[in-house]
This record gives C-alpha cells, sequence and structure tokens, in this order.
C-alpha cells in the first residue's frame, strides 16, 4: 500500500508539468518513475557475508573464550580419505577450508565430553543445515559430543554459533581457489587472513601443519564472536616456515 502511495506522489508531479509546452510528456514521466524501481529492489537484497554476520549469538557458559578450527580438506582427504569414500571427499566436494570445530577454551586447558542433558546424537536435518561448511555427519556428532556440550548451549544454539563464526571470518581470496600443490609461507598465510578480517591480530591466529603440509587455521573469539587474543593457542603454530597446500579437487 505504502509503495503504491509512493508511485502516485511520484507521477502526480510529472502529470502536473504535462500540462505545459515545455514539460515533460506522459511517456517520460512513466520511464522517470521506472527509474525510481531499481532504488527500490536494492532494498531488499540479500544481506553481504559481513552484515549477516553481525546478528547477536547466544552466549555460552563454563569457559573463557572460543577457538574456531579450520580445517584444510585436500590435506586431510590425502591422508585419510584419497579414494574419496566420504561425503567430504567425493571427487564432487571441492573443498577447501572446512570447519573442524568450535571449541570451547579456558584461560588454562580446555573442557571436553562435558554433562548435559542434550543427546549424543545429532539429528540429521540439523546436520545437514552444516554440510556446505562442516560436510559429514561423523564430524558434526563428534564435534558436538566433545567441544559443542561444553558449551552451555543447546545443539542447536551450538550450530547457530558455529555458523556465525564462519560467517564472521573472510577466507582470504587467494585461499578460495588452489588448483594445483601450493608452496606458502606459513608467514603469508597469517598475513592474509589479517588483511582480510580488520580487527583480528598476530596473537589471535595460529597456522598448524601435518608433516609438510598445511593442516588447520584457527581463530580465536570472545563469547560474542570480536576477535581476541590467545597466546597458548598461538604458541602452538606450526614450527615450519612453510607449508605445502595440496590443491582443491
Amino acid at each position: 500500500m505504502f509503495r503504491s502511495f509512493q508511485r502516485v506522489l511520484l507521477i502526480f508531479p510529472a502529470l502536473l508539468l504535462c500540462a505545459c509546452d515545455n514539460g515533460p510528456t506522459a511517456k517520460q514521466a512513466s520511464e522517470q518513475v521506472q527509474r525510481q524501481q531499481p532504488a527500490e529492489k536494492k532494498a531488499v537484497e540479500p544481506q553481504h557475508k559481513a552484515q549477516r554476520a553481525r546478528v547477536a549469538v547466544p552466549i555460552g557458559t563454563g569457559f573463557d573464550y572460543y577457538v574456531l578450527s579450520l580445517s584444510w580438506s585436500p590435506t586431510w582427504c590425502a591422508g585419510n580419505d584419497v579414494s574419496g569414500r566420504t561425503e567430504q571427499c567425493a571427487a564432487d566436494a571441492s573443498h577447501g577450508f572446512i570447519v573442524h570445530g568450535l571449541w570451547p577454551q579456558n584461560e588454562t586447558g580446555f573442557p571436553e565430553y562435558c554433562r548435559t542433558s542434550e543427546s549424543d546424537r545429532i539429528p540429521e536435518r540439523l546436520g545437514r543445515t552444516l554440510f556446505d561448511i562442516m560436510p559429514s555427519m561423523g564430524l558434526i556428532g563428534h564435534e558436538w559430543r566433545k567441544h559443542g556440550s561444553c558449551s552451555g548451549l543447546t545443539q542447536k544454539d551450538y550450530f547457530a554459533v558455529v555458523r556465525a563464526a564462519w560467517d564472521r571470518l573472510e577466507i582470504p581470496p587467494a585461499l578460495k581457489s588452489i588448483v594445483r600443490p601450493k608452496e606458502a609461507a606459513t608467514d603469508d598465510i597469517e598475513t592474509a587472513f589479517l588483511a582480510a578480517n580488520p580487527g583480528l591480530a598476530k596473537n589471535a591466529i595460529a597456522i598448524t601443519c601435518e608433516a609438510r603440509f598445511l593442516e588447520e587455521v584457527r581463530i580465536c573469539y570472545n563469547k560474542d564472536l570480536s576477535f581476541r587474543s590467545c597466546p597458548a593457542v598461538d604458541a602452538r603454530s606450526c614450527r615450519s616456515k612453510s607449508v605445502t597446500l595440496p590443491p582443491i579437487p
């Protein structure tokens, strides 16, 4: 109703101008209305990932902060499922970074396998909503039992926070498409993440490796998913100055 009223207001002055010798024609008035329409459509376009990520998240209890662990899927698949039997490693999966887990941490140590009134099993209808970032029911179930159970949250809320933590992080463009094995300095990988994510500090990120291959990137968050420093996590970074990234299938 309100939008129709807006169009009437736009057309009415144009019709008045048409009564004058030098005013726009009815066709010109119609074109003027059409030019207004793209602006109206813009307001309902889907939000950018960074805007979606600013929504409030459920706040967990019983720990101090989170670590978001991102696994470089090609490394895991090369060592665990080279034939591509699992959904994560299937030939048509094409995963780069995936969420290994969102881990509640304490300033010293971390809780795991906590008692909770929630079920140990994850309903498939919930798990499959995460398959774009955690492409395995086995992984999702394991992460809930070992880590999510210590978040003080329900399954639904914990995985909502997992999704939000992923959404609040921008994967550097250079790491979204690797078509052949790539050698990269660990410092360069860190620098790329820092450049893509304003507010992320060098002592809030850790790069881990498996032999000479990139294994994971770990990012530290406060409970509200703002970035925070975590020297204890940073100290466990890969000691190698460079790593190899197996290509994304």
